[in-house]
């Protein structure tokens, strides 16, 4: 019993801190530009920020479109002539449109038009439409990709932070996904 509220203790702290943490982040003015994976702030102006129960109710009532902008890993350099490299699959919330590599805080053009391209299919171009954007926890990935979108002029920007490991964590379903391809790539 003893150690069962140690633990109990322990992890009452650590979500505190945690979450003191997340509240003394400032939102910056600019899109971040380093130390990606780092506590986000609580806020993103102009967009909905949701909570775990809110972007599951938006994925049932298949109110919105869901789109992951994770990064794909790259393959690594140092590898032996003749490897076959296989990327770890990536789980998403099902359904969502995952445009790896958006979230960065400086894009290139190409990066910028695959990003606009797949905002525009994931909103069947209408820029009112629903978008949650995500990506994992403590990531400032979804958090640029949903300031990017609104800067693009859609209107109805969802940011859900806690992503694809606040999802895994209340134990709702996750897909294997393929990223949404790039001009001139075939799916």
């Amino acid at each position: 019993m003893r150690r069962w509220l140690t633990s109990l203790t322990v992890a009452a702290a650590a979500f505190v801190v945690a979450a003191a943490a997340q509240e003394q982040v400032a939102e910056p003015k600019e899109y971040r530009t380093e130390n990606y994976r780092a506590p986000v702030p609580a806020t993103l102006a102009g967009a909905r920020v949701l909570s775990t129960a809110e972007a599951e109710t938006i994925w049932r009532d298949k109110s919105g479109a869901f789109v992951d902008v994770l990064p794909r890993p790259p393959k690594p350099a140092n590898l032996p002539k003749g490897t076959v490299w296989r990327d770890k699959p990536r789980l998403d919330i099902p359904g969502s449109i995952w445009l790896p590599d958006t979230g960065y805080g400086k894009l290139a053009d190409v990066t910028e038009d695959y990003l606009r391209r797949g905002l525009e299919r994931a909103s069947g171009g209408n820029k009112a439409a629903l978008l949650v954007i995500y990506c994992q926890e403590n990531c400032w990935m979804s958090w640029n990709a949903a300031k990017r979108a609104l800067a693009y002029g859609h209107s109805n920007i969802a940011w859900y932070p806690q992503g694809s490991d606040g999802w895994e964590r209340a134990g709702l379903p996750l897909a294997e996904a393929e990223p949404e391809p790039r001009a001139g790539e075939e799916k």
